[in-house]
């Protein structure tokens, strides 16, 4: 079975994540998902496949050449729920012109507002009808490992050694590392295939916190609040306005920081921001933050001790650090590529991974595409060839 026919079936599960679920999985019906692909991979011959209580999925196939390392295959089961994530009506367009899509609700899947969907003149190109997200981030990265158990199955004379295979919930809520088994699941170092365009291959992301900005006003009468009222609304906003308006995500790119507010509310009486923080450089993360700090201090000596509280907790660390420290794991999925074909290419993550995660868990965990373009929105699609060398690619990974 190749990987986009894996892929179009897996899409039909709705396994959205959500971020004010407590539990793990945060949704139950990412355990539906979970189950099949456990017995799926029993299927293939993958006597180990399990799921725990966690809603993570395991499974290994043994090494037959104990020379060789034993590598990790790791991919997320969940989507973002920011846009509908059901029921997902993919269509397939063949010998793709290059050109604007008209997708089955009417909407334009435009190369000019998406440019890299013009790489794939001349493929076969899965698309939504517009009313929903995909799923190729990162149901693609699971079709293709899939594929890859497959065909280790039905070449058993392939040299390879101990291949370690995860699925992992609530990657889109930042937690699917959380509760991942890096010593049960036995691997030396491993690779998350959730990338984009096929040929990337990452190791670098940001340094990434969450900040949180509580102001406390004080509320009277409007007709009687002169030199009395606080308006932490107003407040706030000030708090806002002393950071840099150059150094959020609209204006940045590569390795720029920025500082993004993602919520607010309020009222007189109090007033919330909450932000994230990131920068790949870890002194210029670390003045971020501090930053964050000196601002709150300037408002507490302007209106009082106290009137601005913030938090600010880190998320999660620029794996570079310690992925430098093992650079032949990114020379060998580089030799991968080339031996597809393909030359590969690596650019800074703008985001995290769970890899990045895995990474400081003492799992080496660099990122692999999965041929996936514009995910997290109604415009995500996947050429079924690039599927396809991304299912081969892993064939060299693993027995090169």
């Amino acid at each position: 079975m190749r990987a986009y026919e894996r892929f179009l079936k897996y899409v039909q599960y709705d396994t959205a994540s959500d971020e004010n679920s407590p539990s793990c999985p945060s949704t139950a019906k990412q355990l539906v998902l979970a189950n099949a692909l456990a017995e799926e991979l029993k299927s293939l011959g993958v006597a180990d496949a399990r799921v725990d209580e966690h809603g993570y999925v395991y499974g290994s196939i043994p090494a037959n050449d104990e020379s060789r390392p034993a590598i990790g295959l790791i991919a997320h089961m969940d989507v973002v729920d920011c846009v509908p994530s059901a029921p997902v009506k993919p269509a397939v367009i063949e010998n793709y012109d290059g050109g604007p899509v008209r997708l089955a609700n009417g909407d334009i899947l435009d190369p000019k507002v998406f440019p890299e969907v013009a790489g794939a003149k001349g493929k076969s190109l899965i698309v939504t009808d517009g009313n929903t997200s995909l799923g190729a981030d990162d149901k693609a990265g699971v079709a293709e490992i899939m594929t890859l158990v497959e065909t280790l199955r039905d070449h058993p004379e392939a040299p390879h050694g101990r291949v370690c295979i995860g699925f992992t919930p609530d990657e889109e809520i930042g937690r699917g590392a959380d509760l991942f088994d890096v010593k049960g699941f036995g691997a030396e170092f491993a690779y998350t295939v959730d990338g984009g365009a096929v040929g990337g291959i990452s190791y670098e992301n940001f340094n990434a916190a969450s900040g949180e900005v509580v102001v406390h006003g004080r509320s009277v009468h409007p007709g009687s609040a002169k030199n009395i009222m606080l308006n932490a609304s107003l407040i706030a906003m000030e708090f806002a306005s002393m950071l840099p308006p150059q150094q959020r995500p609209e204006h940045t790119e590569g390795y720029e920081g920025f500082f993004h507010l993602n919520g607010m509310q309020g009222q007189e009486e109090q007033a919330t921001l909450n932000y994230i923080i990131r920068d790949h450089d870890r002194t210029r993360f670390e003045a971020r933050k501090e930053q964050f700090q000196d601002i709150a201090a300037y408002l507490n000596g302007k209106y009082g001790a106290g009137t601005v509280d913030v938090t600010v907790k880190d998320s999660y660390y620029n794996m570079r650090e310690l992925v430098e420290q093992r650079m032949d794991i990114v020379e060998r999925a580089n030799a991968a590529y080339r031996a597809v074909g393909v030359e590969p290419w690596s650019e800074p993550i703008r985001g995290g991974t769970d890899g990045a995660r895995l990474t400081y868990m003492g799992l080496p965990t660099p990122n692999i595409a999965t041929g996936g373009m514009n995910c997290h929105g109604r415009f995500e699609c996947v050429a079924i060839e690039d599927m396809d060398v991304m299912a081969d690619m892993l064939v060299h990974l693993i027995c090169d």
